[in-house]
């Protein structure tokens, strides 16, 4: 299993930075232009795609594919995983009937499937794209032993707080810049009479949980240790743990400061948490990556004026910098799979993404008219600024059943810290259990 890497500054600048000149497709046929005809080249091929999407991502993604569609004459189908991936897949590939195309949430659910064989080797025209788009840095996570088999699809900025500025306004707080700023925030806010957070901890989605303590712990331990933590180099019950999930407590522990308290929280699902804010008007602030652009669109409130963001605060030395993405893998070595693969690997892909919301692309060449809401550019300059310090996220790159399983493992340890926040050290011992299970396996 294949665990944390460093983010080498100069690979986050070239392979997520919004580069000032847009550079146009790549070795595809030419998009229509609203007035050429469909393209043939597959035409009568079919394609299933599975990925966890649901909702604005979902909808997204499919007008993704339309184009992917109208380009090529291809009939792409679409299924849900739902947030087990590994558990709607791993039957299906044991029955040697997998989709053609997978979407991934985790570049160590990638190294768990190639250990297995259970990936396609990407032909050399795929890679190809993929080498005049993406940065060294990006290709090789999705990567193993050498051998390129994933796409960095899309990708994520999980370092910030999403919130109502006319809210803050009206109760005189500015964005907090460190963690204790936050804590004394959403006092002001409560005395106030508005409800600082929104938590998403449903246990479907309880993913939110442990991206609050990644940039928690980057931020205290520091880039070093939390590349050992990432690879089970040390323990969960190491006192920098301890100190991570404390910080933690001083949000965590305050149920009257989430919309409905803590009963609702638990059963909350990460879109509802965003709606709850933007759209219910429930409260101040909820956490969640840029891709919550997506979900606030779906309600009145505007990405930039009526909804902002703010960096996570600092918890310590590290202005955190947690950086996650989604990688597309080939589970059949078809014409189809390999010709969505290396349009995924595109420009064009990336371009019509990015004109939805809620998307930022790794890949290079994917210029800054591209995107629809300013969030984006503020986002990729807090990117470059994070240089060396920037890690991918924690849990993404854990085995799938320590880090990216509902309901076990990550998710559900901290979901039971949520609940019990004055029980550190049995959140840590459930933590190292779960932890030295999974890397064991």
């Amino acid at each position: 299993m294949r665990t944390g890497r460093r983010v080498i500054g100069a690979a986050v600048a070239v392979g997520l930075a919004l580069s000032a000149a847009a550079c146009g497709g790549g070795d595809d046929k030419k998009k229509d232009d609203g007035g050429s005809a469909q393209g043939t080249e597959l035409k009568g091929v079919k394609i299933e795609v599975a990925a966890k999407w649901t909702g604005a991502e979902e909808q997204n993604f499919r007008q993704v594919l339309k184009a992917f569609e109208k380009q090529t004459g291809a009939t792409v189908s679409y299924a849900s995983t739902g947030e087990n991936t590994d558990a709607f897949l791993g039957p299906r590939i044991a029955a040697k009937n997998p989709p053609d195309v997978a979407i991934l949430p985790q570049p160590g659910l990638l190294q768990q499937y190639a250990a297995k064989g259970s990936l396609k080797p990407l032909t050399p025209e795929v890679v190809g794209e993929i080498d005049k788009n993406f940065s060294p840095y990006w290709k090789n996570l999705a990567s193993a032993k050498g051998q390129t088999y994933g796409v960095l699809a899309k990708a994520a900025y999980k370092s910030i707080l999403w919130y109502r500025p006319k809210v803050l306004q009206d109760a005189g707080v500015n964005p907090p810049q460190s963690f204790d700023e936050l804590v004394k925030a959403a006092g002001t806010l409560q005395d106030a009479g508005q409800t600082p957070f929104t938590i998403a901890g449903a246990s479907s989605d309880s993913w939110t949980l442990t991206d609050w303590f990644e940039n928690v712990y980057l931020s205290q331990a520091g880039p070093d240790n939390y590349d050992k933590l990432a690879k089970h180099e040390i323990k969960w019950t190491d006192p920098s743990v301890a100190t991570a999930l404390q910080t933690l407590a001083k949000v965590w522990g305050k149920p009257e400061w989430m919309a409905g308290g803590l009963a609702t929280a638990t059963k909350t699902k990460f879109d509802e948490s965003v709606t709850q804010v933007f759209g219910q008007e429930k409260a101040a602030m909820v956490y969640g990556g840029d891709f919550a652009a997506a979900n606030i669109a779906t309600t009145k409130s505007k990405v930039g004026t009526d909804a902002q963001v703010f960096p996570f605060p600092k918890a310590g030395n590290t202005a955190p910098a947690v950086l996650g993405g989604d990688v597309a893998v080939a589970l059949k070595d078809s014409k189809g799979a390999m010709a969505l693969m290396k349009y995924l690997a595109s420009p064009d892909a990336g371009k019509t993404w990015a004109g939805l919301g809620g998307y930022l692309s790794p890949n290079k060449n994917v210029g800054p008219d591209a995107y629809s809401d300013p969030i984006a550019k503020q986002l990729v300059d807090a990117m470059q600024k994070a240089g060396d310090s920037a890690r991918y996220d924690m849990s993404d790159l854990a085995p799938a059943a320590f880090g990216g399983t509902p309901g076990s493992g990550e998710w559900e340890a901290l979901r039971g810290f949520l609940q019990k926040p004055s029980d550190v050290k049995g959140a840590q011992d459930k933590l190292e259990s779960e932890a030295a299970k999974a890397f064991k396996s």
